[in-house]
């Protein structure tokens, strides 16, 4: 699978990319089964997200949205995507969009947008909650949620694996973690468990946030997490404008000995 940055910055856009959003893409069969398709589904779709999405993808072409919790950061250009559905005066061309998250999804973006719970958003978007440790089945996607430590109702890291033919054919498996927003916690790990790629957050800095538990993790923290999973590369991400890449990844480099990596948006890796 292909797991492309459209979004990395931390809490709010920054200069040079949105909030929260990734795309990630694998070939697998279509839903009749009768040829194959590229699938894209999106982790998050944080404020400032939608439009470069565009830049990447026809947006009916999405075939699910995953959402780690419901701060704007993370969901908040959902209701965007709502109007290009609802109100596309050619026609929505796409499917009734799953959006996998908490179970107040829907009521939170409908109360984003000013609209009455019912029937909300219902009409444009499939609303699924995620059940922890319960797995579903994307596509050639199978995303598995991970309760983590975040001050909000509901937070998860999502363990997404696929199984792919590989250059001799024979079956390839393979893991991308994405941590949402955490701070060390076991389920964190869990979710990371031997992740060919640990798609990490790092928000914090060591010696400036020390006085913060239970929000966000720093560089030095995300790379303990990720040697504690036994992840294969650790890529940082969700850096707000007032936290250094660099200063992140060197504190990452003191706990973290594998692949290292700060996201950005419009990069492409390959999982």
């Amino acid at each position: 699978m292909k797991l492309t940055i459209i979004g990395a910055s931390g809490s709010f856009p920054g200069p040079g990319s949105p909030a929260s959003c990734y795309l990630i893409t694998a070939e697998g069969p279509t839903p009749d089964g009768t040829g194959t398709k590229t699938w894209r589904v999106i982790m998050d779709l944080g404020n400032g997200a939608l439009g470069t999405l565009q830049r990447y993808m026809a947006l009916d072409d999405i075939d699910a949205i995953l959402l780690s919790h419901l701060h704007p950061d993370h969901c908040m250009d959902l209701c965007g995507l709502h109007v290009a559905i609802r109100w596309n005066p050619y026609g929505w061309k796409g499917i009734h969009v799953p959006v996998h998250g908490p179970a107040d999804t829907a009521d939170r973006m409908a109360t984003a947008y000013g609209l009455d719970p019912e029937p909300g958003m219902h009409p444009d978007f499939d609303f699924q909650h995620w059940r922890a440790r319960v797995p579903v089945t994307v596509g050639p996607f199978t995303i598995t949620p991970f309760p983590v430590r975040h001050p909000i109702d509901e937070a998860y890291a999502l363990r997404v694996e696929t199984t792919q033919p590989g250059p001799d054919g024979e079956p390839v498996h393979r893991v991308l973690t994405y941590s949402g927003d955490t701070d060390t916690c076991d389920g964190l790990v869990e979710a990371a468990r031997d992740a060919d790629l640990f798609l990490c957050e790092a928000a914090f800095q060591e010696g400036r946030d020390d006085g913060i538990d239970g929000v966000h993790l720093t560089g030095r923290r995300a790379g303990q997490m990720a040697t504690d999973a036994g992840a294969r590369r650790l890529l940082l991400t969700h850096l707000p404008v007032w936290t250094d890449p660099l200063a992140a990844s060197v504190e990452a480099r003191e706990t973290y000995a594998g692949h290292l990596a700060v996201a950005v948006s419009g990069v492409t890796y390959r999982v």
